[in-house]
């Protein structure tokens, strides 16, 4: 498994998608600053899911944010977006200059710690736009990205940073599945941010 450069300009998969990391692209003291803002702001919930007919309720946190109340379904559950903060909004606005894409909704997940993570999935829900950029925005610990080809099972994975963006587009989500592997030696918080292009249906 390869570890990527932090040139935004390398396509990090060998196939079939594009995701870019452009590394690090907030000071400590921003990152900081946001990662503390967003623990205590935002109205953390368990995450739900259905899952072979099961209601479960997870470990793992979140949170959803959009332009308006959107109702975003995932795994079984239905959410409903909540109104932008001001932390939230000064975050899209620069994820925003460094994609060049404009984003309507943000998906958020707490982890407390290292035994939280998330098995493989893809981002590729029909009220999402098909093929639009996810920006992924990382605060807290270092966690390993992983990456695996739906056909191929070819894997590859990246560190994200604390104050890190990493961006998927083009037909990623089609190809390919993404996981956060839990670690028993990661003992504090890691909050994601993704950004997304929402299709209110």
């Amino acid at each position: 498994m390869d570890l990527f450069p932090t040139d935004p300009s390398v396509n990090l998969l060998p196939c079939d998608g594009t995701v870019n990391y452009h590394g690090r692209i907030f000071s400590m003291s921003e990152a900081n600053d946001y990662q503390t803002a967003l623990l205590n702001d935002v109205p953390w919930q368990h995450d739900e899911a259905i899952i072979y007919g099961k209601h479960i309720i997870t470990a793992r946190k979140v949170a959803w944010y959009g332009d308006s109340d959107f109702a975003y379904a995932y795994s079984g559950i239905t959410r409903q977006a909540l109104p932008w903060n001001e932390h939230l909004l000064k975050l899209k606005a620069t994820v925003e200059e460094h994609c060049q894409t404009r984003f309507n909704s943000c998906l958020l997940n707490l982890y407390d710690h290292g035994d939280q993570g998330m098995s493989w999935h893809s981002d590729d829900e029909k009220s999402l736009a098909k093929h639009a950029a996810i920006a992924s925005v990382s605060f807290g610990a270092e966690r390993r990205f992983c990456f695996k080809h739906k056909r191929t099972d070819q894997t590859t994975e990246i560190i994200l940073e604390h104050g890190s963006l990493l961006v998927m587009k083009d037909s990623t989500q089609t190809h390919w599945l993404h996981s956060i592997p839990k670690s028993k030696r990661i003992t504090e918080p890691r909050i994601n941010l993704t950004f997304r292009a929402f299709v209110d249906h």
